[in-house]
């Protein structure tokens, strides 16, 4: 049996791809808490021991190569290497209690960009305020908003509203930023959240039908470089973010989970580039949200 188990775990890391998402969207679900999966090795390994099996010694280590073969970068520590940028992705929550305190963990690490989801009507003034002085450049269209130390133009709209959601939606925008290595097209976006049910299964499709719009606008940016800052609600394993994830790249060196904040387990907040790195992505501090700030350095 902990042989079995072994080989089990190995293909599902190794070839977790082909798992079907045609009844509840279950490849998709796999694929969110992925690395969760190597919690299971430790065990099996035990168990191998115990008994003395050779096969389930080889099966443990054939798990254990498939996970180091995805997430072995995570082991190591992280290589200083330079930067051009420091932005930070934040979901604030829209009933977070604290925003000039979420502001403040925000710019610990003295970014130059600043991309917020979930920010309200009512709590507008108080994050304009709390970030004005030093953000003088800022867009905010519907519920997200880019803040800047540098100016922007070209700011519009991104239409990513699923055909599901008829009701007055907006949560994407895109701006061009005038840097002093020249200009970037940065997007702010916010995917629908999922549903866990038992008749619906993993529920993405608005979350699908939502990066499916997006990645069409990416696709069509005329400005090479590119990022991309914004609240997934996915992970970039998830094949529901195809869309998008094809189009660009992330830094995998460090797991940086972002939600749930209390017990962080996947990170569904992202800083993603074209014609441009992340050398580095990393989590924040806790703020009043249920999501973990996520900060990322980029190498033009």
């Amino acid at each position: 049996m902990p042989a079995a188990l072994s080989v089990l775990v190995a293909c599902l890391l190794a070839l977790h791809a082909a798992v079907p998402n045609t009844f509840g969207r279950l490849g998709s679900l796999l694929e969110t808490f992925l690395p969760w999966l190597g919690l299971a090795v430790p065990p099996l390994l035990g168990a191998a021991l115990l008994r003395r099996s050779a096969l389930a010694l080889l099966a443990s280590a054939l798990a254990v190569a498939a996970w180091l073969g995805l997430f072995a970068g995570v082991l190591a520590p992280p290589a200083e290497q330079p930067y051009d940028l420091t932005v930070v992705q934040h979901n604030v929550d829209d009933e977070n209690p604290d925003p000039a305190g979420t502001v403040r963990a925000l710019t610990s690490v003295s970014p130059d960009l600043i991309a917020l989801e979930e920010v309200t009507d009512q709590a507008m003034a108080a994050y304009a305020a709390a970030l004005g002085p030093a953000y003088p450049h800022a867009a905010v269209r519907g519920t997200v908003g880019l803040w800047s130390r540098f100016p922007l133009t070209d700011v519009r709209v991104v239409d990513i509203r699923p055909p599901a959601i008829v009701d007055d939606w907006s949560r994407g925008l895109r701006a061009t930023v005038q840097l002093p290595q020249g200009d970037v097209a940065v997007y702010v976006a916010h995917l629908p959240s999922l549903r866990l049910g038992w008749t619906d299964g993993f529920g993405s499709a608005r979350r699908d039908d939502s990066a499916a719009k997006l990645g069409a606008a990416l696709a069509a940016e005329p400005q090479e470089r590119l990022l991309l800052l914004g609240d997934l609600n996915g992970t970039v394993d998830d094949r529901g973010l195809d869309p998008v994830l094809s189009q660009l790249s992330s830094d995998r060196s460090d797991f940086a989970f972002s939600w749930p904040a209390q017990a962080p387990l996947a990170r569904i907040d992202h800083v993603l580039a074209r014609a441009a790195a992340a050398t580095r992505v990393w989590s924040l501090p806790r703020t009043g949200s249920d999501h973990l700030p996520v900060a990322a350095r980029i190498r033009f």
